[in-house]
């Protein structure tokens, strides 16, 4: 019987019409079959040693493998069992460099000349590799996990200002369970847009799933592992904020993520092919236009299955999904810096300074950098909190400074007007001369430095006294007040009384009539 053999029902219908007393012309005319075919099928029911009863009790694939079991299957042959006791030599050489299929073909006719031809030889390879590598069937639970990934292809907008084609990576994630899916423009891989992207996703499904499941891109991951990668901190970050995890796939293991590839290949078709003729001028347009369409693929009902994508999200899922955070994600720059003398960190790529208390110099501090805040910990504890400052220069906190250094930068004219004034008047007299003279700040906070250092060495009315001579003299350098005081000369310099004295009598007086 070397046709194609007759369904079972066939079979069981001639066994029934013989039972009836048909003949074999008219079973033939009744079923539509040769005469030398009911003829076969009759001898091979007779020589099978199965009663009749029990053949038509039997389901259909039962009865075809008792009746149609043929020759012995070529696995019992010998060669077979010597081809596949070295199949796993030869996917090992397979794999060195050099090695072909030809060549260990040739390698076994040499050794089995009664063996497989070639094409047989590929065959049986090529099954047993399939045989040996089965494809699991994953089933996915709802709210469960979001596949992440981005597309191979990319596409773009024009800069309205310099007519520049601005290529743009597309993000695409997907909920296993609903196939619901998610696609957004962004112009990096890096972390920020990375970041970016996938927060826009939680906020467009509404929820948060139980975990993250991204391919093994360096914006997620730093070093991939079978078993256990070591994350960005940024994204663990991201996964903290919002109550979730994160567990990537094997690196070279596009079936883990099966669904997402296959969602990149619908977005290809459904968003990519659909826009090839639009351009856009802006990053914004060129999402909305992204997120139409995804909306579009999102409602299309889906082959095989009573309902779209968008309603068994919105009936089974969506409902299972956790709440989303309060406030939006901040991405945490981490550094570890030293507290330098000046009791300042230092960030070099701001090129800027931030003041820790003093009582920290030359420790080591943990800085975490936020898009608005530097905040600064040292040993476990938060020593300071700053703006961030994205220029040159420093960003001091008073209360970081010593007492040496508050005084220095509290100085002020009012400053040393008001210590003058509380010492004498004479000395803010003096102090009010030397802030009108034409020099630079820094020299006139020195010279009332000095002044008000011999204040606090000299006995008050002498002190008093050389402020007077220094008013009388115009000179208000310390340098003249403090000669003054060591030499002394404050009864040698000091001023004339304002009322004269009169001229004592004598006869040594000429009138006016002596100059005439």
């Amino acid at each position: 019987m070397a046709g194609k053999p007759i369904r079972m029902s066939q079979l069981k219908q001639l066994i029934l019409l013989r039972q009836s007393g048909h003949g074999i012309k008219s079973i033939a005319r009744e079923l539509g079959i040769s005469k030398n075919t009911v003829k076969n099928y009759i001898f091979l029911i007779d020589s099978g040693g199965i009663a009749t009863e029990t053949m038509l009790a039997m389901d259909d694939p039962i009865l075809e493998g008792a009746v149609l079991a043929g020759n012995p299957s070529y696995k019992k042959e010998e060669r077979y069992r010597e081809l596949t006791h070295d199949m796993e030599r030869y996917f090992s050489d397979l794999k060195k460099p050099g090695v072909s299929k030809q060549l260990l073909w040739q390698e076994y006719r040499e050794s089995n000349p009664k063996g497989y031809g070639y094409s047989q030889f590929c065959f049986h390879l090529g099954q047993h590799q399939k045989a040996s590598k089965p494809s699991m069937v994953l089933h996915h639970n709802a709210g469960d996990k979001l596949f992440i990934d981005f597309a191979g292809k990319k596409l773009s907008y024009i800069d309205i200002e310099t007519g520049e084609i601005i290529e743009c990576q597309v993000f695409v994630a997907c909920l296993p369970y609903s196939d619901y899916g998610f696609a957004l423009a962004v112009r990096t891989q890096t972390v920020a847009d990375f970041i970016y992207a996938l927060e826009q996703c939680l906020y467009a499904l509404g929820g948060v799933p139980q975990t993250i499941v991204p391919d093994n891109l360096k914006s997620a991951v730093i070093k991939a592992g079978k078993y256990e990668p070591e994350l960005n901190q940024v994204l663990e970050d991201f996964a903290n904020h919002y109550r979730t995890t994160v567990t990537p796939t094997r690196a070279v293991r596009p079936q883990d993520k099966a669904l997402v590839e296959n969602q990149v290949k619908l977005v290809y078709s459904r968003v990519y092919a659909k826009l090839r003729n639009q351009q856009f001028f802006d990053l914004p347009s060129l999402n909305t236009a992204i997120s139409e369409k995804m909306l579009d693929h999102n409602q299309t009902r889906m082959q095989q299955k009573p309902f779209c994508r968008q309603e068994r999200f919105l009936a089974d899922e969506k409902p299972l999904l956790k709440a989303l955070a309060c406030e939006n994600f901040e991405i945490k720059t981490y550094k570890t810096l030293t507290v330098a003398k000046n009791n300042h960190v230092y960030i070099s790529s701001e090129k800027h300074y931030y003041s820790v208390p003093y009582a920290h110099i030359g420790k080591k501090a943990t800085v975490i950098i936020t898009r608005s805040l530097v905040k600064i910990y040292v040993e476990n504890l938060q020593v300071a909190c700053h703006v961030r400052i994205l220029k040159y220069g420093y960003s001091t906190t008073p209360e970081h400074l010593c007492s040496t250094h508050k005084h220095y930068n509290d100085r002020s004219p009012e400053y040393y007007q008001s210590r003058a004034k509380s010492h004498s008047p004479e000395l803010y007299r003096l102090v009010l001369q030397v802030f009108e003279q034409s020099k630079h700040p820094e020299q006139k906070y020195r010279t009332c430095d000095g002044l008000l250092s011999l204040s606090r060495k000299t006995e008050t009315n002498q002190f008093i006294a050389a402020c007077n001579i220094a008013l009388e003299y115009d000179n208000f350098s310390y340098r003249f007040l403090d000669n003054i005081i060591a030499n002394r000369m404050t009864e040698i310099l000091a001023p004339l009384p304002e009322s004269k004295k009169k001229l004592p009598e004598h006869r040594n007086i000429r009138g006016r009539e002596c100059y005439k």
